[in-house]
């Protein structure tokens, strides 16, 4: 990173997945999202705030204004006038499947990706983008504007498989309809989610997951985000802005977009010198989610670098209480320093 000695942020960047997952996990099940989210967001911020750098959000959940959100941006580090920190790119979500988390059901995690000053892709008014994420056996075959059929061709040989033995990955939604089809028609198979779909984009560049490829149309900022983390796995993602009418088609073309161009993975993050790290809330095929004891949880976390190649699986226990404390200690001196300010 620029303006500072090169010290992995990775492992810093987990204590704040951490503290995110602890804070939303009591949620599970009760169906109260905007108390799971505004309780991951608030644990996330007073995190981030700790690091030495001078990150702005980039990949946010929102505007300013929109509490309890991590807003598009926002200025977050511990840094002075003077200070020699990095600048920096941050892509986060507090709550990646807030739905599945207020469900009780798999694959919520927290999730925060950094990346050097001004590499990040900001997808301005689209909120959707089509994908195809594959991990680094097939990172060099895939073409978002080929046919299903012959992407998963490729896919399959270059995984040494046959077609029918692929898993694919797509959301559950209405206009995948004629996706779902044609994929069924190769004779892959098929795995549908509800929700969160960094996690299956990730899960496709790890062995043992029984995922092969993520396919269609998810959040614009989640691309990025899982961008971060398949170009620390070597993986590749393609992906394309997906305007949900023409009038947010128009408004993107009027500010410069090309909703026609396909994007990889080094145009939705340039920097190569990327850091990820994610935290299971539930369980799910990547990680496990925070799990309770009498007197502690335990949490499942991923942290990755791009420049080392190197992915950490971190097992952590962790006291309640002395999350607690921290963050409201980390709460008090961000107060002060805003009145100092």
């Amino acid at each position: 990173m620029s303006n500072a000695p090169d010290r992995n942020i990775g492992l810093e960047l987990v204590r704040v997945t951490e503290a995110a997952a602890l804070a939303a996990a009591p949620w599970m099940g009760r169906n109260r999202k905007m108390e799971a989210d505004k309780a991951a967001v608030d644990a996330m911020r007073l995190m981030l705030n700790t690091i030495e750098m001078d990150g702005i959000i980039v990949i946010g959940e929102g505007e300013k204004d929109k509490a309890p959100m991590l807003f598009n941006g926002e200025r977050l580090g511990k840094y002075n006038a003077g200070w020699d920190v990095p600048k920096c790119d941050l892509a986060v979500d507090p709550i990646d499947g807030t739905r599945p988390l207020a469900l009780g059901l798999p694959n919520s995690i927290a999730v925060v990706a950094l990346a050097e000053r001004g590499s990040m892709f900001f997808p301005g008014p689209i909120v959707y983008m089509d994908k195809l994420a594959v991990g680094p056996e097939a990172a060099d075959v895939i073409d978002l504007d080929a046919p299903v059929a012959d992407n998963l061709s490729a896919i399959a040989k270059a995984k040494g498989k046959a077609v029918t033995e692929l898993v694919v990955v797509v959301l559950d939604r209405p206009r995948h309809e004629q996706l779902i089809a044609e994929i069924r028609a190769t004779g892959a198979r098929l795995k549908l989610i509800t929700d969160g779909d960094v996690a299956p984009s990730i899960a496709a560049c790890l062995p043992d997951t029984n995922i092969d490829v993520l396919m269609g149309a998810g959040g614009a900022p989640e691309a990025v985000i899982s961008a971060s983390a398949l170009k620390c796995l070597h993986g590749e993602i393609q992906a394309r802005l997906y305007p949900r009418d023409e009038k947010e088609k128009k408004l993107a073309e009027e500010m410069g977009y090309d909703t026609k161009r396909v994007l990889t993975c080094d145009d939705l993050v340039k920097s190569d010198n990327v850091f990820f790290a994610a935290t299971g809330i539930t369980d799910g095929e990547l990680m496990r989610g925070v799990h309770y004891a009498a007197t502690r949880a335990t949490t499942e976390s991923l942290a990755m670098r791009s420049s080392s190649g190197t992915m950490r699986r971190i097992i952590a226990t962790h006291r309640p209480e002395k999350l607690q404390q921290i963050l409201s200690d980390q709460k008090e001196r961000l107060a002060e320093r805003e009145k100092d300010a």
